[in-house]
C-alpha cells in the first residue's frame, strides 16, 4: 500500500517492524506463512497488519521492495564483482519471493521496476569501473547481471570460481581497452 501523505510516526514504525518481521517470517517458514504469525510476532494486531497490507501479496511486495533497495543502495566505490556476488546471493535466497506474486499485470510492472532499480546500480558501478580502467569498455551492464544470474543456483564455492574467471575475462588490460 502506497499512501498519498506521511503516515504518522507510529503507524510507520508499525509498518516497518511488520516488514521487517515478514522478512524473517519468510525467509523461515516462507511465503505461505501465516499472516497472523507475521503479526503476533510483529506484537502487532491483525487489524494494524491489514490496514497496511490487505493482501498477502502486499505484503511480499514491501518486503520484496525493501530487499531490492538494500541490494540496490551502494556507493559507486564499491567493487563492481563484489556486488555482483552480492546479487547472486540475492537471486539465490530471494528469487523465490519475487516469484511467489501471483501472475498479474502488477506483478510484471514490479519486476521491471525491480529490474531496472538492479540495471541502474550495476550500470553505475561498471561506468565507475570503466573510467577508473579497471573493466573492459565493451563490458555490458545487463550481460553481467544475466551471467550473475544464472550463477545463482551454483554452490557458493563454484560461484566465486565463476565470479573470479568474470573478472578475468572483463577486466581491462590496459586503460584504452
Amino acid at each position: 500500500m502506497s499512501p498519498l501523505k506521511p503516515l504518522r510516526a507510529d503507524a510507520q514504525r508499525n509498518r516497518d517492524q511488520l516488514v521487517a518481521v515478514a522478512q524473517a517470517v519468510f525467509v523461515e517458514l516462507g511465503t505461505h506463512a501465516p499472516l497472523d504469525e507475521i503479526a503476533r510476532r510483529a506484537r502487532i494486531g491483525n487489524a494494524t497488519l491489514y490496514r497496511h497490507f490487505p493482501t498477502r501479496d502486499d505484503l511480499i511486495v514491501a518486503v520484496y521492495a525493501e530487499e531490492v533497495a538494500e541490494l540496490c543502495a551502494v556507493d559507486d566505490g564499491v567493487d563492481v564483482f563484489d556486488w555482483l556476488a552480492r546479487f547472486v546471493r540475492h537471486v539465490a535466497e530471494k528469487g523465490d519471493l519475487a516469484r511467489s506474486l501471483e501472475p498479474s499485470a502488477r506483478r510484471s510492472e514490479l519486476h521491471e521496476e525491480w529490474h531496472a532499480a538492479m540495471v541502474e546500480t550495476v550500470g553505475r558501478l561498471v561506468g565507475q569501473a570503466q573510467r577508473e580502467g579497471r573493466l573492459r569498455a565493451d563490458v555490458d551492464p545487463v550481460d553481467l547481471l544475466v551471467m550473475a544470474a544464472g550463477m545463482a543456483t551454483a554452490e557458493p564455492a563454484r560461484v566465486k570460481r565463476m565470479l573470479q574467471m568474470l573478472r578475468r575475462g572483463a577486466g581491462a588490460s590496459s586503460p584504452d581497452q
